[in-house]
């Protein structure tokens, strides 16, 4: 997993930035998100058809979070691919209960990213999932919502939202979907002083997230924020 956010750290460097995301809960971390009717949990199988809807032209998602609300529009026409997969991981809930993990605002702003389910059940479910690149219409500038990816056509769940100009990741294939449209403010305000992650920073190891989930940034980062629930505005 530490290799989806290889590129977003690359662009990092080149950029000059060094490498400097308060939650409590009451969840259990291994617990499923209930299954209505007794079928299946879908966020078990990333091919169900439950998963893979197409998207409204544009909808809102709503994201409560430990800090606060913040709403996303997204235009299925700036990424199709990208509009319909995050249409998905939103109506079936993945994102509850999951932690922006890694939030740089220091030296200089760059981005909030978030989206390895916290459920170790579910992100190995997802870890393959990959779905093919959107052409880049739009740009990585403040308030904008991407896929992280490893490089060609490997966007599974982690997206970030921009907080500055960082339109430099758009020749990179860094394709956004949506904008956020209100609560801002709750977005700057998400906890970013565990900085970079591991290897290269103090914060939270992507590979042990996917593995151990929220079990273990509960444990070793306690201050994350984190989202509480989601959900669409069509």
């Amino acid at each position: 997993m530490n290799r989806r956010i290889s590129i977003l750290w690359l662009a990092l460097v080149i950029a000059g930035c060094s490498s400097s995301p308060q939650a409590t809960t009451a969840s259990n971390p291994a617990a499923l998100p209930a299954a209505s009717s007794g079928q299946a949990n879908p966020l078990l199988d990333p091919k169900s058809s439950a998963m893979n809807q197409p998207a409204p032209a544009t909808y809102k998602a709503v994201f409560s979070t430990s800090k606060g609300d913040f709403t996303l529009e997204i235009h299925r026409e700036w990424a199709p691919k990208g509009a319909d997969r995050f249409y998905n991981l939103v109506k079936n809930h993945f994102f509850d209960d999951v932690r922006f993990f890694r939030v740089l605002r220091s030296p200089v702003p760059f981005m909030a990213q978030f989206g390895i389910n916290g459920n170790p059940e579910i992100s190995a479910k997802w870890e393959e999932a990959e779905i093919e690149d959107d052409p880049v219409q739009e740009h990585n500038t403040r308030g904008m919502i991407s896929f992280a990816t490893a490089g060609p056509n490997t966007r599974t769940t982690q997206v970030f939202i921009n907080y500055a100009d960082n339109s430099r990741l758009d020749s990179s294939g860094f394709a956004p979907f949506g904008r956020v449209i209100a609560g801002m403010d709750v977005v700057d305000s998400l906890y970013a002083d565990y900085g970079e992650g591991a290897p290269d920073g103090r914060g939270p190891d992507q590979f042990r997230i996917s593995m151990e989930g929220n079990a273990y940034l509960m444990r070793d980062f306690a201050q994350l924020d984190y989202v509480k629930t989601t959900r669409i505005e069509e």
